[in-house]
């Protein structure tokens, strides 16, 4: 009986590792299909642009190349008009990519391998909201492969002027780390931090704008930025004799460090480095280990004077970050006054049924 329950084991883990095996097969599939794929966009975006022109068809160049190209292959959905202009975009937004492999050969470009490994509709959307900034188009593609980015999630981001604000807060990390860690530390920062998912009255006030983020804590990290794993809020630490509390405390996940973060609704008062920087000694004192980086401090304020901001960290040994947020949905004080309760919107409900 034992011989027939370790065989059955054995079998099923077979069938699982065939499973796994197969799976890992069709995603390197996938992977080189679209890879072929957007090297033959490339090519034929190159023609088009080389070729437009050359050939004496004026406005009507795409939709009679559309035509015949979908009389030679029926069967194909790739070459409608709109789909051409993309190819020849995509082609002139990589222009500066010199000695481009024919279709089926290898690359040495690191860079091109990038571009030609996310998927076209990705693409697609980085040629519309880029407006031939081949920098920004870079820097979208490189975050849709780090953080595995679904098209919405891309569109959200390009929607946000996340190239402009990725790595932009004021901070002391070229004072305070190693070069290379200070690179890194300097990349995961934000300024400003949007805040668009949270709705607020205009008087709300520091408690009711942690609640909201809270709340909303998976867009929040979405807007914090892949790597940042949340820990608590008003996370307790001891200091000295008195009982502390950090607004809230993140492990950075490729960083290998911990995170805190203080959120401020006024102006960035100088005071506020030194409660930070304070509260990144404790946690280096009590929770980092010899395997963890130094502590960073992260201060997110409704503004700042980039000066000012500059000269308290400067002031400060701890690796130090300020930025500011923005909120875009704030609605008037007695506008939530005049909404229904809970309360009448049940009873409402209820004589409704009665009816």
């Amino acid at each position: 009986m034992d011989k027939i329950i370790e065989i059955d084991e054995q079998y099923k883990k077979w069938i699982s590792e065939v499973s796994k095996r197969f799976r890992q097969s069709q995603i390197k599939a996938m992977v080189k299909v679209n890879d072929e794929m957007l090297r033959f966009y490339w090519q034929l975006g190159k023609k088009l642009h080389d070729r437009k022109d050359s050939f004496s068809y004026g406005q009507g160049f795409y939709k009679k190349i559309s035509r015949d190209l979908r009389k030679e292959l029926p069967d194909v959905k790739s070459f409608s008009e709109t789909n051409l202009r993309y190819m020849q975009k995509f082609a002139e937004l990589y222009s500066e990519i010199s000695n481009l492999p024919q279709v089926g050969e290898d690359f040495g470009n690191g860079e091109v391998e990038t571009i030609f490994a996310i998927p076209w509709g990705h693409h697609k959307l980085i040629i519309d909201k880029c407006n031939g900034n081949r920098r920004k188009a870079l820097f979208f593609v490189n975050q849709v492969l780090q953080n595995g980015w679904s098209r919405a999630v891309l569109l959200n981001f390009l929607d946000t002027d996340l190239f402009e604000r990725q790595g932009k807060a004021i901070t002391n990390f070229s004072q305070t780390l190693p070069a290379i860690q200070s690179d890194l530390a300097q990349e995961i920062t934000k300024d400003p931090y949007k805040f668009d998912f949270i709705t607020l009255t205009q008087s709300y006030n520091e408690k009711e704008l942690k609640d909201a983020l809270m709340d909303n804590i998976q867009k929040f990290l979405l807007e914090l930025g892949n790597g940042f794993a949340f820990l608590g809020r008003e996370y307790r630490i001891e200091i000295g004799t008195t009982e502390n509390f950090i607004d809230m405390l993140f492990y950075h996940i490729r960083l290998h460090c911990y995170v805190v973060v203080e959120v401020k609704v006024t102006e960035f008062e100088s005071s506020y480095a030194g409660q930070l920087g304070t509260y990144v000694v404790a946690v280096n004192h009590q929770l980092k280990t010899e395997k963890d980086e130094p502590t960073l401090g992260l201060l997110v304020c409704k503004s700042k004077d980039d000066i000012k901001a500059q000269y308290a960290l400067e002031s400060s040994s701890q690796p130090l970050g300020v930025s500011a947020y923005e909120l875009s949905k704030l609605i008037p004080e007695n506008f939530k006054g005049s909404l229904p309760s809970i309360d009448e919107i049940e009873s409402e409900l209820q004589k409704d049924v009665k009816k």
